[in-house]
């Protein structure tokens, strides 16, 4: 008889209005089940997920559509998730044409606007991804999800495939970004430094459940459990 496992069992996380709450733990743990749950990519099999006081968990997909405005994600592997036929220019535009934003003119624009704000110039407006690194990439993805003016961002490992300098150019960006808007990210990673260098709380995970929520100070000042002790020390 085949065993029935919980990806993600007895799970409760709030997030405040621009702050940063990092989600770390080994492999598997069910990080990213959790973040994909949150954005109702996958349904949840239980429990209740609120946004803003509203009861989104049996939100169809028709009534989830204006919400998404508000909730994005960005994920670990920006090139599966650009459309390799698109320029960057209509990969970012696409989400203002599904949700019937501004004139044509106006969203040629906010492009302009979104390119200079990540860093990248504006003539990569008529480029393809495959011409740009993996860090262009993940800016590409950040303007992609901030085109639609989110409050929540879900970052999905961001920041993992890239290399130690842009690693840290990404995380001073979306701080400054976060600073700007008043954005409030949930930053899952497995790596350590980055969620340090991110979160302002932080929920260590371990086979779907969370053995560990507390402060950035407590977390990596104080660690109660061994757990985290053995995270905390695997990435010096």
């Amino acid at each position: 008889m085949s065993q029935y496992v919980k990806a993600v069992d007895g799970i409760s996380l709030d997030v405040m209005e621009g702050e940063t709450v990092g989600l770390v733990g080994e492999s598997g743990c069910g990080k990213s089940t959790l973040g994909r749950t949150i954005m109702k990519i996958y349904e949840p099999t239980g429990g209740e997920i609120f946004y803003r006081g509203q009861n989104i968990t049996k939100l169809s997909n028709k009534k989830m559509h204006n919400l998404r405005k508000s909730m994005q994600m960005i994920f670990q592997d920006p090139y599966a998730s650009l459309n390799p036929r698109f320029t960057i220019g209509d990969i970012i535009e696409e989400p203002m044409v599904i949700h019937n934003m501004y004139t044509k003119a106006e969203r040629k624009e906010k492009v302009y606007e979104l390119l200079e704000l990540v860093g990248l110039k504006p003539d990569h407006i008529r480029r393809y991804p495959h011409e740009f690194s993996g860090g262009q990439r993940q800016r590409i993805a950040i303007a992609r999800a901030l085109v639609l003016e989110p409050q929540v961002l879900v970052l999905d490992e961001p920041t993992s495939a890239l290399d130690v300098t842009i690693q840290a150019q990404l995380i001073d960006l979306l701080q400054k970004i976060q600073q700007k808007n008043m954005l409030s990210y949930i930053f899952i990673s497995h790596d350590m430094k980055a969620v340090r260098a991110m979160s302002d709380r932080i929920a260590v995970m371990k086979d779907g459940k969370f053995v560990e929520v507390g402060s950035r100070e407590q977390i990596f000042d104080n660690p109660q459990e061994e757990y985290t002790r053995k995270l905390i020390s695997a990435s010096i």
